[in-house]
């Protein structure tokens, strides 16, 4: 009988940059997760080998440009008007505010500069900001990504007309999990925004949220969907789900920490060309579980002290780790390079 195990492994790897040969079925994506944890690992790693330098990882800053009020009900987010969490609404950020923290995040060694909004989707009297930040932050000669809520197809052609690299809007979990997470946004209006982004010619941005009381399967299910898009996604962000309290996730059971790492693992090995992202949640993982990421085929992450509304690494201790990994970050940027050592009492 042929399982995920037994395939060899120039059959994982699906070479043809970011067109699967195969639709991915969740029972086969499913039985990678199966594989013992070394297996599956190693396998990864041998991915990613292929794909890219192992020991070179993205560093990506993530700005929110305009905070709170969203009308969306997204059961984890802290941003959602529909859940008491403390968090104030704000107003779109003036395009100066912007481009003085894109190059602060060029100066501590950001690549990539993402910008988010919590809306439902960008009204047409913000589309002439919004442009204007796209065009100011590449204009520093950094990498831009946006995630705006839903876009029409005009409102994407627009954001290409600015030179947006990447937009950024994830399907968040399976098809059949999704309704006990959101209910005013539907699957197929992410998947609706997503073609209006392939079709104006933009990178895809496109991952999920884990923790949020999913089986396995439905993990497996999320991996295959991104998979199966074509292409898939050129940067998956796997986030773990920070349980916020005053939103309906906030008492969420902790997914086990190996079983994230299978979630990475297999997320490379099912789009080997992809930048997959060690997002959300990191605040919360100790170093060995981040290094283990970093094992099974993250090359990326979000890099400064908050991500949104939630508290991420210090630079300086991502620098730290970095160091003692013998891990650069993308373009070997000089002042990541430049770290004081920690001090110790």
């Amino acid at each position: 009988m042929t399982t995920v195990a037994s395939i060899p492994l120039d059959q994982l790897r699906r070479a043809n940059v970011g067109v699967p040969e195969t639709r991915w079925t969740t029972a086969a994506v499913e039985a990678l997760y199966e594989l013992p944890f070394m297996d599956l690992l190693y396998r990864a790693q041998q991915v990613h080998r292929a794909h890219f330098d192992a020991n070179e990882v993205q560093l990506s800053t993530l700005l929110s440009i305009k905070t709170g009020g969203c009308a969306e009900d997204c059961g984890y987010c802290p941003q959602s008007a529909h859940f008491d969490t403390g968090l104030p609404a704000s107003k779109l950020m003036a395009v100066d505010e912007v481009l003085e923290a894109a190059r602060a995040a060029k100066a501590q060694g950001a690549t990539r500069f993402c910008m988010g909004a919590a809306w439902r989707s960008p009204k047409e009297r913000d589309m002439p900001h919004i442009t204007a930040m796209i065009e100011g932050v590449r204009a520093l000669g950094l990498e831009t990504c946006m995630t705006l809520g839903m876009l029409d197809a005009e409102q994407a052609q627009q954001l290409k007309q600015a030179g947006l690299d990447y937009y950024n809007h994830n399907l968040d979990t399976s098809p059949d999990h999704y309704g006990a997470i959101i209910s005013t946004r539907t699957y197929q209006d992410r998947l609706d925004t997503l073609q209006h982004v392939r079709q104006a010619g933009i990178h895809v941005c496109c991952g999920g949220i884990v923790g949020m009381g999913e089986t396995r399967t439905q993990r497996a299910a999320l991996i295959a969907q991104l998979a199966n898009l074509d292409p898939y996604p050129e940067s998956v962000p796997i986030n773990h789900l920070v349980a916020v309290p005053g939103t309906p996730l906030a008492d969420a059971e902790p997914i086990d920490p190996f079983e994230f790492v299978r979630t990475i693992a297999v997320a490379r090995i099912t789009m080997p060309t992809t930048m997959v992202r060690l997002s959300a949640g990191r605040e919360q993982m100790d170093e060995a579980l981040q290094v283990l990421c970093f094992m099974a085929g993250a090359n990326s992450i979000f890099y400064g002290d908050r991500l949104l509304t939630t508290a991420n690494p210090q630079a300086q201790r991502d620098q730290r780790l970095f160091q003692r990994l013998g891990l650069k970050p993308q373009g070997e940027q000089p002042a990541v390079q430049s770290v004081p050592p920690a001090q110790t009492a």
